[in-house]
């Protein structure tokens, strides 16, 4: 008899096609946070990786206005410790002006770059628009980033690229200074490659030369010196233990060369470069999922006027059941595991959803573009020219059990009225 009352209670709850919309309404919030979830820490961690991309794992700095001499005994040295998998060294220059054609003049950032060694560092090569080669230390040949010679598409937000190519070979005239310097410094070379990288910042501000020519170039006769080395870490090393060993090393080397200043100097992992901006994001990606919580909280609600609404047109059958010898507790739990159930089939379903969306969101991008000539995701804007497309499940986990949990929470108080109906009561007038 219990297993009958059992089989016509979830009988009069299935056939009540309202329970569908508890179920979507479940779906549409688990989906609706999973993808803000997925998409925000794709973004957050973009930021982190672009930092490995273009500087390596650990970052060696002089101090301001400060030069590390001889810097390939320096890297010599660091490619000894086992932690270390190679080493480049980088010269920066405060920036300049650089003329492309008549008209055509960009501000630009300027590193001097080991280009034959980058590779091992950092990605360089693959970056080259149309799989270019690296003319390596070559003189006169310089490399600049793709937005510094082209703008993309004011709607698509792509390049042009057939017309980025034909800079390749290009004779450009860069304008530059020197700290305690009146004079300016120019630097004529041509356009071996142009590197998009993914990254706006680089890919819009950024022009490589090779090194030995810069310095050169700015500081003629001080032979060869850097204010910055990027370290790649052997795989498995993690990088924060390695930063003490790669400091004791530094202070060594400037012992060695009487460098006073590089006590001063930094030796920090390229994530922590963007700490504060990954902290500050990480506040606004919380921010945003207590809002989407508080309202997709409206589940509970509606779950509850849903499973309310059964109770009431169901009056009389939950009354039948209870006299067939399902008990008061047997009969809330009952509704509270229908709400269970509700919550699971709909949080199956969100993530689903969640899922599909997040891992084709460049597609859908692409669609919402070509269709309604609106773009919603510029690297301009955004940084980066893709959006990040990897579902989280650490996050997916956590929203699937709360959307369960809120299910739960909403078909509780139905439950409760369900457990109090008096079967003698209401039959007596039936």
């Amino acid at each position: 008899m219990k297993h009958l009352s059992l089989f016509l209670c979830f009988k009069y709850l299935c056939r009540k096609k309202i329970v569908l919309l508890s179920i979507a309404s479940v779906a549409m919030c688990c989906g609706l946070l999973i993808v803000v979830s997925s998409l925000f820490s794709g973004f957050i961690d973009a930021v982190e990786n672009s930092a490995v991309e273009s500087m390596g794992d650990v970052i060696v700095e002089a101090p301001k206005g400060a030069r590390i001499p001889d810097y390939d005994e320096f890297i010599a040295e660091l490619e000894k410790l086992d932690i270390v998998e190679a080493a480049t060294a980088v010269l920066s220059s405060n920036g300049g002006l650089l003329f492309i054609g008549k008209g055509n003049v960009r501000a630009v950032l300027l590193w001097g770059i080991e280009v034959d060694r980058r590779d091992k560092v950092a990605p360089f090569a693959k970056y080259l628009v149309g799989g270019g080669e690296v003319a390596g230390d070559e003189a006169g040949m310089g490399y600049v980033g793709i937005g510094v010679v082209a703008k993309p598409d004011a709607v698509t937000d792509e390049y042009d690229y057939d017309k980025v190519k034909g800079f390749v070979g290009r004779k450009v005239k860069l304008t530059t200074a020197v700290s305690g310097s009146d004079k300016p410094k120019r630097i004529a070379f041509r356009i071996a490659g142009i590197s998009e990288s993914g990254m706006h910042e680089i890919d819009s501000n950024f022009i490589f030369l090779p090194i030995e020519e810069l310095t050169e170039k700015l500081y003629p006769g001080k032979g060869k010196i850097a204010d910055m080395i990027h370290i790649k870490l052997a795989g498995g090393v993690d990088d924060v233990t390695a930063v003490d060993e790669i400091r004791s090393v530094w202070l060594e080397f400037g012992k060695k060369k009487d460098l006073y200043w590089t006590a001063f100097g930094k030796v920090e992992t390229s994530r922590l470069r963007q700490a504060r901006l990954i902290v500050e994001y990480r506040k606004q990606m919380w921010m945003l999922m207590v809002i989407f919580g508080i309202v997709s909280g409206g589940v509970i609600l509606l779950i509850f006027c849903i499973f309310y609404l059964i109770v009431m047109t169901k009056i009389k059958d939950i009354a039948i059941i209870k006299s067939c010898g399902l008990g008061s507790s047997g009969v809330a739990v009952l509704f509270v595991f229908f709400g269970l159930v509700v919550g699971v089939a709909g949080s199956a379903l969100g993530i689903l959803v969640g899922w599909v969306i997040t891992t084709n969101i460049n597609s859908v991008e692409a669609w919402v573009s070509s269709a309604l000539g609106l773009k919603l995701w510029k690297s301009s804007t955004y940084m980066f020219s893709r959006i990040p497309n990897v579902v989280y499940w650490d996050y997916v986990y956590w929203i699937a059990g709360a959307a369960i949990l809120a299910a739960a929470v909403g078909a509780l108080v139905p439950a409760i009225a369900a457990s109090r109906v008096r079967p003698v009561r209401i039959l007596r007038y039936e």
